[in-house]
């Protein structure tokens, strides 16, 4: 390993560290996400205080924290095997923060982010695929680990040459979702969908 390659991984790690949740949350005066609703720093999270702005904001950043080293990687023609390293060490440090005492996201954002290098049509699939889950089961945590177990398959047949790469990134997604996997399983995941029909329920009464 290159002290190119090292630099790399290092910077992706603290700029993954930045917690973009709990950094947009205190400048719209929302409440911390790692104290709310299910106690992930990440957009779906910060969606859940009603704010659709802050968690855009969110989902946007966390995005770019995986698109930036992983695309400047590329551009200085590194492998696509070290590629899967640089792009892992942003998730880990979105996972768990340098500077927000380790207590991070899931880091699916981040990993989009870390595809989109590899083409807006692999990019297009991933968000297709979780709309297309979230809309069919309504949980977020679902619609995630599905894309998550589909992302390798794609990979294959649109950049074979990344394969590797996308299905380490995937095992570490759905690791971390450990806690999500054994609330579905017992049925105590809650429906983001949900939310919004009541949402939408109060502000027609009100009208």
């Amino acid at each position: 390993m290159t002290a190119l390659i090292f630099l790399m991984i290092v910077l992706a790690y603290l700029g993954g560290s930045v917690s973009s949740a709990v950094l947009i949350s205190r400048l719209y005066r929302l409440p911390d996400p790692r104290l709310h609703g299910s106690g992930n720093p990440g957009a779906t999270n910060v969606l859940r205080t009603g704010n659709r702005s802050a968690a855009v904001w969110v989902l946007l950043l966390d995005i770019m924290k995986g698109t930036l080293p992983v695309y400047l990687a590329w551009f200085l023609d590194i492998s696509p095997l070290y590629l899967a390293f640089i792009g892992m060490a942003a998730c880990l440090g979105h996972m768990f923060p340098l500077f927000f005492h380790f207590r991070g996201g899931k880091a699916v954002a981040t990993a989009l982010g870390t595809l989109l290098p590899l083409g807006m049509d692999m990019t297009g699939l991933m968000m297709l695929t979780w709309l297309v889950c979230l809309g069919l089961f309504g949980y977020s945590s679902l619609a995630s680990l599905l894309t998550a177990l589909v992302a390798p398959l794609y990979v294959y047949f649109i950049k074979p040459e990344y394969t590797l790469s996308v299905s380490l990134l995937s095992c570490l997604i759905i690791l971390r979702h450990h806690g999500n996997i054994s609330r579905l399983y017992h049925r105590q995941e809650k429906p983001i969908i949900e939310r919004f029909k009541k949402e939408d329920k109060e502000n027609s009464a009100k009208r």
